[in-house]
């Protein structure tokens, strides 16, 4: 079963603010969905995309 994640498990979890996220989502930095006003994250998509774009992501941080 997937596990999807809100605005606010997904700082936790990557132990950033709540508006980093926001700003990733809206940008389409990260991957996401919005289900009516709010944004849902797929765990195995964002543990892919950490994987996958570790560089780009400190970059993506120090750019918004």
């Amino acid at each position: 079963m997937e596990t999807w994640l809100t605005v606010i498990e997904l700082a936790k979890y990557l132990k950033i603010s709540k508006d980093t996220i926001y700003k990733f989502a809206q940008k389409r930095i990260i991957p996401a969905s919005k289900i009516g006003r709010q944004w849902r994250f797929n765990r195995i998509d964002i543990d892919n995309w950490v994987r996958h774009n570790q560089g780009s992501f400190r970059y993506s941080l120090k750019n918004l």
